[in-house]
């Protein structure tokens, strides 16, 4: 088979673009009569290494917002699910998510990567960076849910957990999308992960929070950020490590990668900007906090559109998904769910928000519901609310099982104490 060629005919049919079709022929790719593009590949490999760049971005993301008391615990949390689910990626997860199976899963055919060499090739890439590309997004996805359950929930279960849903969630999701499955088939619109990465990372967190319950005193008590210093430098590598998750995924240096990384910036400016505008309004002092919650919700929003949209309505997906999950964080308020970081808010409903304004404002490689494509919009709709059903169920009972045989939540002495001490013997800071 000539993938290549292949891939370029693709882009023919709007909904089955390279970065959606390909997983479908990867058992079928030439064992080395193809050579990879010099310049795609070199892409890649640095599009992979800005997406783990993101890892230790929302570490400091996520724990410039804890008590002091709890800053390496919240770290711990983002930094162990490289060890976890990277080892998972390589031995299963890669194959249940990309491998030859089924509309619902993959199968085993890569379990230990087997059948993958040097000269395999996926489009104009060889498979070794596809296939570590895609971890780094199964890496970073189960890490977004712990800001969710931050200073309450044992470390022991929060790794077991990981490895439960990275296997029972995140690769049939990823198969479903993006790897031959029945979404997929449907042609479900998601450029780099909107549906895949943060709506099932966001509804799991609402999830897996009803199971844990709240903090102690929340919420009557101020769960005050400790160093928004961290939190607003975790922005920063975040954002700038976005720029490969979403122009990374267009597999390749060409203009749709281009077309991302613009999308992705104007997405992302319009959000923190729209975000500190209703703090403004509201409260009348717009916060660093503020700003870098509003940059994460552009970023968010516009990924599952990010190659499918001008820079126009780019803008528009920005602007409004700012003032979107402003109003979706303070949910958990009128909730009374103790979600300790805003993961519902920013990922779950930004994601579905981004999801469904992809439906609604494609234009370059597909076409939305802006250009009477209503079909379009009622695929993305029943994606949407597949796939948050499927996750909140499966979280759900998994947090179940979990809890029933591990214990989910930590004792209240060591709640009290700080996650620090009680569960990993060290501490943040040594100041007195």
């Amino acid at each position: 088979m000539d993938l290549f060629r292949l891939y370029k005919a693709c882009k023919k049919r709007p909904a089955l673009t390279p970065w959606v079709i390909l997983p479908i022929v990867i058992p079928s790719l030439a064992s080395g009569a193809e050579q990879p593009d010099t310049g795609d590949t070199a892409w890649v490999l640095m599009s992979s290494a800005l997406v783990m760049f993101m890892i230790p971005g929302l570490a400091f993301f996520y724990s410039g917002m804890v008590r002091s008391k709890n800053v390496l615990s919240s770290i711990m949390h983002s930094m162990v699910s490289m060890g976890i689910i990277g080892v998972q990626w390589m031995v299963i997860g890669y194959s249940l998510a990309f491998g030859e199976g089924n509309s619902l899963i993959g199968g085993f055919s890569h379990v230990f990567l087997k059948g993958i060499s040097t000269g395999s090739i996926i489009g104009t890439i060889p498979s070794f960076v596809f296939v570590w590309f895609q971890g780094m997004f199964a890496i970073l996805t189960p890490a977004l849910i712990s800001g969710a359950v931050a200073e309450r929930i044992k470390f022991s279960s929060y790794c077991v957990f990981l490895l439960l849903w990275a296997t029972l969630v995140y690769d049939p999701v990823a198969h479903w999308v993006w790897g031959g499955g029945w979404l997929q088939k449907m042609e479900a619109l998601d450029f780099a992960g909107g549906t895949v990465v943060h709506l099932t990372s966001g509804v799991s967190a609402l999830a897996i929070v009803a199971v844990l319950r709240n903090r102690i005193g929340f919420p009557r008590e101020a769960f005050l950020p400790h160093n928004l210093t961290l939190t607003v430098l975790g922005c920063a590598l975040l954002w700038f490590g976005w720029l490969g998750f979403n122009a990374g995924s267009a597999l390749g240096a060409n203009g749709t990668a281009g077309l991302a990384l613009c999308t992705t910036m104007t997405a992302s400016c319009g959000a923190a900007l729209s975000w500190i505008i209703m703090e403004w309004m509201l409260l009348k002092k717009p916060s660093a906090l503020g700003f870098s919650s509003g940059a994460i919700a552009g970023l968010v929003a516009i990924t599952p559109a990010a190659g499918f949209v001008t820079p126009f309505w780019a803008l528009i997906i920005g602007l409004a998904a700012g003032v979107v999950c402003y109003y979706g964080v303070r949910l958990k308020y009128a909730l009374r769910l103790d979600d300790s970081l805003d993961v519902v808010g920013i990922h779950g409903i930004g994601g579905m928000f981004g999801a469904l304004a992809t439906g609604a404002f494609a234009g370059v490689g597909a076409t939305g519901l802006i250009h009477g494509n209503v079909r379009q919009m009622a695929v993305q709709i029943l994606a949407a609310v597949s796939v948050a059903l499927y996750c909140y169920v499966m979280t759900y009972l998994l947090a179940r099982v979990v809890d029933f045989v591990m214990g989910l939540r930590v004792s209240e002495e060591a709640e009290i104490n700080g996650l620090d001490k009680e569960l990993h013997g060290e501490s943040g800071y040594h100041f007195f």
